[in-house]
């Protein structure tokens, strides 16, 4: 009983939330397959211009390693012969957005090497590179830390360290669904999980290297294996793991 009133006290919260706001996209993945009028796929190890995607990472991107299964986007993480496969999906030059409410309802996969991510870049990240692009980690989670959510901004200013970031522990957060959400307006960006405010960034002065969140972003979603941040150390025996969306919502 005690679960069923904390569920609803959460659903209000979030309606409360969103009451002010227009829903003005969403992905609710009820297709048989990818919308690719509004998802990209990025291929392959990211080489030539960006091997192991700049982080060192160990997978190859596929347009194989998904599926659509009762409303939700499973993306698969797999280990064969040796090579490490996943799916990573963008809204690039497709899909872009300046502020607004963010979120997605996902279950996370569990695993030493495992970093699922739901996050988004500058639009203009052709023209002026990262991180004068600007970065906005909605969700972060990886496998060697277990039961920690880190939310983070990249910005020129941080010279692509992270010191604009938090994590935060939630000893369940491994179990079911739960709803990651950024609230981004001219003043600042909030982070939230399951309705909870885990991380605000308002800085005083917004030049172009602290604040480039002036200008429309684009999504993505994704599931890496290792690399700088996911770890060296992959455990192999956790393969086949699964990172599962529900939805992507919206709010302006």
């Amino acid at each position: 009983m005690k679960k069923i009133f904390i569920a609803l006290l959460f659903i209000n919260f979030c309606t409360a939330q969103n009451s002010k706001r227009t829903l003005v996209w969403e992905e609710n993945f009820d297709s048989k397959t990818l919308n690719e009028s509004v998802w990209n796929f990025d291929l392959g190890n990211g080489c030539p211009d960006l091997c192991g995607w700049g982080n060192s990472e160990r997978q190859l991107y596929t347009d194989k390693n998904h599926s659509l299964v009762n409303g939700n986007l499973v993306i698969h993480a797999n280990y064969e012969e040796g090579v490490y496969t996943s799916t990573k999906i963008t809204t690039k030059d497709k899909k872009q957005f300046q502020y607004g409410r963010f979120e997605a309802r996902a279950k996370l996969p569990v695993g030493h090497g495992i970093w699922p991510a739901f996050w988004m870049l500058g639009s203009n990240i052709s023209k002026v590179g990262w991180p004068k692009s600007g970065e906005i980690d909605i969700l972060e989670y990886i496998g060697r830390e277990p039961h920690t959510i880190f939310t983070s901004l990249h910005t020129q200013d941080s010279h692509g360290e992270t010191i604009n970031t938090k994590k935060t522990k939630f000893e369940t957060i491994e179990e079911g669904f739960h709803i990651y959400a950024m609230d981004w307006t001219k003043d600042k960006i909030e982070f939230f999980v399951d309705g909870t405010s885990v991380y605000v960034f308002q800085p005083e002065v917004k030049n172009e290297d602290v604040w480039p969140f002036n200008q429309p972003f684009y999504i993505i979603v994704n599931l890496a294996i290792g690399g700088n941040f996911g770890g060296p150390q992959v455990d192999n025996t956790i393969f086949p793991q699964d990172f599962s969306i529900d939805y992507i919502k919206v709010y302006q």
